[in-house]
């Protein structure tokens, strides 16, 4: 079954939360943080600068995706989180998610797409899915989050940009 996509709403956030507790990438404070993003997005969507989208398959919540323009740029937007649920991973849930915030962004006028991620062998497999989406790392920040763990900055250009 395709899964379905459409915005997240408050009755979301449990199962939301749930995906993000079981993600095993994600530590304890990290998941803090995107529950802020969350509540931001919840609690004022037009004008938190978020965008949420959710992933269903039949009426449960299978993953979602929260994105947002850059401040202070013009046409340059970040993809803050990702996740999908363990049970469905594999699945192309994923693809759907970011195609889908990918085909918002262009219909806003983006220019390109940036995500942070952890050079981490944990997120290798993140990376991978990242990668097989178009995107490329175009920036590595030595021992960014801790000693040993680089901020990787990957990049993807909107349909039409030649750079």
């Amino acid at each position: 079954m395709k899964p379905g996509i459409r915005t997240m709403t408050i009755q979301d956030k449990p199962a939301v939360m749930a995906i993000l507790r079981d993600t095993p990438e994600f530590l304890p404070s990290e998941v803090v943080v995107a529950e802020e993003l969350l509540d931001c997005y919840l609690c004022d969507s037009s004008g938190s600068g978020y965008h949420m989208l959710l992933a269903e398959v039949g009426s449960r919540v299978a993953g979602y995706i929260c994105y947002g323009t850059a401040p202070m740029t013009e046409g340059t937007w970040d993809i803050y989180w990702i996740a999908v649920d363990r049970q469905k991973q594999g699945q192309g849930i994923g693809t759907i998610l970011m195609e889908a915030a990918e085909k918002r962004i262009k219909e806003a006028r983006g220019r390109h797409i940036f995500i942070e991620t952890s050079s981490k062998p944990e997120y290798e497999k993140t990376r991978r899915f990242h990668y097989g989406q178009g995107y490329q790392t175009i920036c590595q920040i030595p021992d960014f989050y801790a000693p040993g763990d680089d901020k990787l900055i990957l990049r993807k250009l909107c349909k039409g940009e030649n750079r």
